[in-house]
């Protein structure tokens, strides 16, 4: 008997994101496939970080977006089924840290875009970095208010 596959979803919280992580469900419940839910954090750039406000001292933000990842997953799926997603917080820019979990996947799967402040795009920029180099072939979820 083979080996389940794996399918990797790209996390951040965003409405997007989510509409990802149902699409992802569905077609790891028809397949049999497992799912990694994967966020990725990274530190502001130096130019950046003035601009962010003062952190409290025990800030920690791996905890933070381990936090959004659980959240998301439990507010969309359920405790239950948020129970089975296995879960992967890392370091490093979003679309080099799901291209380097989508290694050996069957699938990756991302939203049109994430919290960035360009909604004209049809696609965010990790979505089309995504689609053109990830190691495996790539879902992008589309929606609009309509659905």
């Amino acid at each position: 008997m083979a080996e389940a596959g794996r399918i990797v979803v790209g996390v951040d919280g965003s409405e997007p994101s989510v509409k990802a992580l149902r699409w992802a469900v569905r077609q790891a419940g028809l397949s049999g496939e497992t799912l990694e839910a994967v966020i990725s954090w990274e530190y502001p750039a130096a130019g950046w970080a003035a601009m962010v406000p003062s952190l409290p001292p025990d800030f920690d933000p791996e905890e933070m977006a381990s936090k959004i990842l659980d959240d998301t997953l439990e507010r969309t799926l359920g405790a239950e089924a948020a129970a089975s997603v296995q879960r992967t917080v890392v370091v490093g820019n979003p679309a080099q840290a799901l291209m380097e979990r989508a290694e050996g996947a069957d699938l990756l799967v991302v939203g049109d875009r994430g919290y960035s402040g360009f909604k004209a795009a049809l696609l965010g920029s990790v979505g089309l970095h995504l689609s053109q180099h990830a190691p495996c072939p790539v879902v992008v979820v589309r929606g609009g208010a309509e659905e």
